[in-house]
């Protein structure tokens, strides 16, 4: 994974409630193993008439030029239904590092974190402050500090995260990785243990 510790970025504001995973990725396109290539059907039915990449919907946010940016803002109860890891996949292989809400499903959230994709939950009032803002403005969000900033009017709010999980973003680590950055320690205990 790649680390994520802070970043500026214009952003996509999807403005629909209670996205579910099968809206993020549908079902029928869970048929690969590997992440790759998700993102070109993410949010596929929202995107294209009767599913032809040819005919994008003119009204949905992803086909809108003046919208653009690694930072995603949706609506209130993102990444709801079923437990599906492709909805993370399909997200991060599109190019977004950083998913803003109200609120995200619990399972969503951790598949988000362990694809390095930092799920930010701020309160309803700074979701609508995000959403208010004009199409060119930027977010900025910095992991270490735990802030989200609308760069535009200087609004900013504190987010929590898991503290394992903020240690993975930062260094761009998955759990293996994590265990291997332990080695000398884990080898040191060992030795110790060992008399």
């Amino acid at each position: 994974m790649q680390s994520l510790q802070k970043i500026t970025s214009r952003f996509i504001p999807l403005r629909i409630e209670n996205v579910d995973t099968d809206q993020i990725i549908p079902a029928r396109f869970l048929k690969a193993t590997t992440k790759d290539g998700f993102g070109k059907n993410l949010f596929r039915d929202w995107r294209y008439e009767n599913d032809d990449e040819a005919k994008p919907k003119a009204d949905f946010v992803l086909n809108q030029k003046q919208y653009a940016g690694e930072i995603l803002v949706a609506a209130k109860n993102f990444g709801c239904g079923s437990s599906r890891e492709h909805a993370a996949w399909s997200i991060q292989d599109y190019g977004f590092k950083v998913v803003v809400s109200s609120f995200f499903a619990d399972i969503f959230k951790n598949n988000a974190l362990n694809n390095g994709v930092l799920p930010v939950t701020v309160t309803d009032a700074f979701l609508q402050q995000i959403f208010a803002v004009e199409a060119n403005d930027t977010l900025t969000v910095d992991l270490e500090k735990q802030t989200i900033t609308i760069d535009a009017t200087g609004a900013t709010q504190k987010f929590d995260i898991n503290s394992y999980k903020k240690t993975c973003l930062l260094n761009g680590y998955d759990d293996i990785d994590y265990l291997l950055s332990m080695k000398e320690e884990i080898e040191a205990y060992e030795k110790v243990n060992q008399q």
